[in-house]
C-alpha cells in the first residue's frame, strides 16, 4: 500500500461527500486506503459512507474525541508507506496523490509535505506555509506586524510572506488540513500528541519530524481546496481559547522555561484581548440595528410631540406630562418592535412587507393597551397613530440606508442578487437547477454553460466553458456552479483561480448529491444550498410555533370549564395548559421521541400520528411522519393536528 488517507469528520457531512468524491478520483493511479475517523456526529455522515463510499474504512466514535485522538486511530492500523491527514472540507486535484508521492519518493530526506491551498474563492490560503510560532514570532503576529508586513524577513516569519509561493520551499509547519507524512518517520517521531483536542497538534508534529533529523516542505505543484471554518468559526470565543491555549501547550512542551513563559504570557494577553474583542464586536453586532432603530423612533417620536403640543393640542398653553416621553414613548417602540421581531421584521432575507405587519399589529396592542388605561395615562390617540406612521417611515430610512451602504443582509432586492451560471454538461445541468429550485434561495438569472459543445439546443445555454469570462462578464454573473461529474477537480480549480479578481462566488455540485458546497469566508461555516429539510429549525418557525402555542393555552384556559369535559386525561389537561405555557412543552411536536436528524423541538402532547386515527402506526411511520412534520412546517398543521386529537391534549 502506497498511500493512507484519514480524514476526521465532525458533522460536515456535505463537505465530506464533495471530499471523498475527490480522493477517490485522485486514488485511481496511486496504491490508497481511505479511512474516515467520524466523531460522533449527528448530520447522517456515517450513513452517506456507508452508502456511497463502500470501499472507505470507516470508524465511527462514540464521543467526540478530539483530532488528535481520531487520527491516531487510523494511523495505528494504517497500511500505506505514507500517511496523509486530510480536512474533510477540501478538495483534491487529480493528479494530487501522484505528484506528492512522486516528490516524496525522490526526495527520502522530507518526512512531511504540504501542499498550496486556495480558499472558497481561489485565493491563496497564507497558512499554506508556515514558519515555527517562536515568541517573537509569536508577538508579530499577535500584534499586528505580520500583517502590515507580511513580506518581510523579520515580521513575515509566521506564514513565510517573504517566500514564493509559486515555488517549492523547505518550511518549519505544516498544515493539519493537507499533511502528508512518511509512516516510517511517524514511527520514529510518534503520533500527534493527544494533549491538543484541537488546533496546535500540526504545529508539534512537525516540529517533532524536524526534531527527528527530517525536513518539511511546502509543494506548490498541486492545489486544493480548503473551505476553512467549517467545523469552528473563526471569529468565536471559543476558538479564541482552544486555538491559543494550543499555542501554550506547544510552548511548554518544546522551548526552554523562559521561552515558554514569555510564550503564554504574550497568548495570554493576546486570549483576553481578542476575546473581549470578539465578545464587544458580536455585542455590537448583536444591537447595532435594534439601536438605530430605537434611536430613530425616540427621536421622531419627541418632534412629532412637540410639534403636535404647541400647534395642536395647546394653543393656549400647557405640556405633556414628561411621563408620555420617559415611559409611554420607550413602552410603544418596545412593543411596535417585539411585533416586528415577532413578524419576522428582523430576519434575512429582509421583507419589508414583514415589518408593516408586525407594526399595524403592534399599533393594535397598543390602542386596546391604551382603551383600558384609567384617563391619567391617556395621553393622545392621535400619537399613537402619528407615530405609527412616523415608525413605518423610520424603518424604511433605516433599512434604505443599510441597503445603500452595501450590506447584503439587508439588500432591498435579494430576488434579484442571485444571477447565477451552472457549468457543466446538459444532463447535470438539468439535475442542478431542478435541486436549486427546491432550495430556499431566488435567482434572478439561471444560465447554462456547456462543459462540450454539445447543450447549444438548450433553451438556456448561452455559451460554453471556454466563453466562461465572456459570459460572466456579459450576464453579469455573480455565482458560478462547477459539476464536478463533469468538470475534473484540476479544471475547477484552475477557473477559479484564473476568475480570482473577478466578483464571482463558486460552488460546486457533487455528482447524485442533494448539496450545492462553497464558502467564501473565513467567518462562515459554508455556503450550502441544500433540499430544506428542517424548516420547523428556521427562527420565524420557532416563533410562530411558541406564538401558537401560547396563544392556544390562553384559548384553552379562557373556555376551560366546557374543554376540560371532552378530555380522556382532565388532570394531566390542565398540566399540560401550564407546561407549555411555562415552555416546557408544546402542543405539537415528536411527543416523547427525539430525533438526532431533525431540529430539537419540546416534548409535546401530540405528535402527527395522532391526527391519523384507525390505523397502527409502527416505528418507521412515525418516523416519517415526524419528517414531513418537520420539513414543511405551518401553523395549520398543528392547529389541524389538535382539531382531530383534542381529546388527547392531557396526554
Amino acid at each position: 500500500m502506497k498511500l493512507s488517507v484519514i480524514i476526521v469528520n465532525y458533522n460536515v457531512q456535505h463537505f465530506l461527500e464533495q471530499c471523498l468524491h475527490s480522493v477517490r478520483k485522485a486514488s485511481k493511479n496511486v496504491a490508497t486506503e481511505v479511512f474516515v475517523v467520524d466523531n460522533n456526529s449527528v448530520d447522517g455522515s456515517t450513513n452517506m459512507v456507508k452508502q456511497k463510499f463502500p470501499e472507505v474504512q470507516l470508524l465511527e466514535n462514540k464521543k467526540n474525541t478530539g483530532f488528535s485522538f481520531a487520527n491516531n486511530q487510523a494511523m495505528r492500523i494504517a497500511k500505506g508507506e505514507y500517511v496523509l491527514l486530510l480536512n474533510p472540507d477540501t478538495v483534491v486535484e487529480e493528479d494530487t496523490f501522484e505528484k506528492v508521492v512522486a516528490f516524496m519518493d525522490s526526495h527520502p530526506d522530507v518526512g512531511g509535505l504540504g501542499v498550496k491551498m486556495l480558499d472558497g474563492k481561489g485565493n491563496f490560503l497564507p497558512e499554506s506555509k508556515r514558519g515555527l510560532p517562536t515568541p517573537s514570532v509569536a508577538f508579530y503576529k499577535i500584534f499586528g506586524f505580520s500583517s502590515l508586513f507580511p513580506r518581510s524577513k523579520t515580521f513575515g516569519k509566521y506564514h513565510l510572506g517573504f517566500l514564493d509561493k509559486d515555488k517549492t520551499h523547505e518550511v518549519e509547519i505544516l498544515s493539519g488540513a493537507f499533511m502528508l507524512m512518511r509512516k516510517s518517520v511517524l514511527d520514529k517521531v510518534g503520533l500527534l500528541d493527544e494533549t491538543f483536542f484541537m488546533y496546535g497538534e500540526d504545529i508539534d508534529l512537525s516540529y517533532r519530524i524536524i526534531l527527528g533529523g527530517y525536513k518539511n516542505y511546502y509543494f506548490p505543484e498541486t492545489r486544493i481546496i480548503h473551505y476553512k471554518g467549517e467545523s469552528t468559526k473563526k471569529s468565536s470565543v471559543n476558538y479564541v481559547f482552544v486555538f491559543y491555549k494550543a499555542m501554550v501547550i506547544f510552548a511548554q512542551k518544546h522551548f526552554s522555561q523562559n521561552n515558554a513563559k514569555t510564550f503564554s504570557f504574550l497568548i495570554n494577553i493576546a486570549i483576553y484581548l481578542r476575546a473581549a474583542a470578539a465578545i464587544f464586536i458580536r455585542f455590537i453586532k448583536s444591537i447595532a440595528v435594534p439601536a438605530l432603530d430605537f434611536g430613530l423612533m425616540m427621536g421622531g417620536l419627541v418632534l412629532i410631540k412637540d410639534y403636535y403640543e404647541k400647534n395642536i393640542k395647546f394653543l393656549e398653553g400647557g405640556s405633556y406630562s414628561s411621563a408620555l416621553v420617559n415611559i409611554a414613548f420607550p413602552a410603544y417602540i418596545l412593543i411596535w418592535m417585539f411585533t416586528v421581531y415577532l413578524s419576522g421584521g428582523y430576519d434575512k432575507p429582509l421583507r419589508l412587507f414583514r415589518i408593516i405587519r408586525g407594526i399595524l399589529v403592534g399599533t393594535g396592542i397598543i390602542l386596546i393597551a391604551y382603551s383600558l388605561l384609567p384617563e391619567a395615562y391617556r395621553f393622545s390617540r392621535a400619537l399613537i397613530l402619528l407615530g405609527m406612521g412616523w415608525v413605518v417611515l423610520s424603518y424604511f430610512i433605516s433599512r434604505l440606508a443599510l441597503h445603500f451602504a452595501g450590506l447584503k443582509s439587508f439588500n432591498l432586492n435579494p430576488d434579484k442578487t442571485k444571477r447565477i451560471a451552472i457549468i457543466g454538461k446538459q444532463e447535470e445541468f438539468e439535475r442542478v437547477s431542478g435541486l436549486l429550485r427546491q432550495t430556499s434561495i431566488n435567482t434572478s438569472l439561471l444560465v447554462f454553460i456547456s462543459a462540450d459543445d454539445n447543450g447549444t439546443a438548450h433553451k438556456d445555454y448561452v455559451g460554453n466553458i471556454n466563453q466562461m469570462e465572456e459570459v460572466i462578464e456579459i450576464y453579469k454573473i455573480n455565482e458560478v456552479i462547477f459539476c464536478s461529474r463533469d468538470i475534473s477537480s484540476q479544471g475547477i480549480i484552475d477557473y477559479m483561480h484564473t476568475l480570482v479578481s473577478a466578483d464571482v462566488d463558486f460552488k460546486i455540485a457533487p455528482p447524485e448529491s442533494l448539496s450545492i458546497i462553497g464558502s467564501n469566508s473565513i467567518d462562515t461555516a459554508g455556503d450550502l444550498y441544500i433540499i430544506d429539510v428542517n424548516s420547523i429549525g428556521k427562527p420565524k418557525n420557532k416563533r410562530n410555533k411558541r406564538l401558537f402555542d401560547v396563544l392556544w393555552s390562553f384559548t384553552l384556559l379562557l373556555f376551560f370549564p366546557i374543554f376540560i369535559l371532552v378530555q380522556e386525561n382532565k388532570l394531566g389537561f390542565m398540566k399540560n395548559i401550564f407546561a407549555v405555557l411555562f415552555g416546557f412543552k408544546s402542543w405539537v411536536g415528536y411527543g416523547k421521541d427525539q430525533h438526532e436528524h431533525l431540529p430539537k423541538l419540546r416534548p409535546s402532547a401530540l405528535s402527527p400520528a395522532d391526527a391519523i386515527k384507525n390505523f397502527t402506526i409502527n416505528a418507521d411511520t412515525r418516523n416519517r411522519l415526524h419528517l414531513a412534520y418537520s420539513k414543511d412546517y405551518k401553523i395549520e398543521n398543528d392547529l389541524n393536528i389538535v382539531w382531530k386529537a383534542f381529546k388527547m391534549l392531557g396526554r
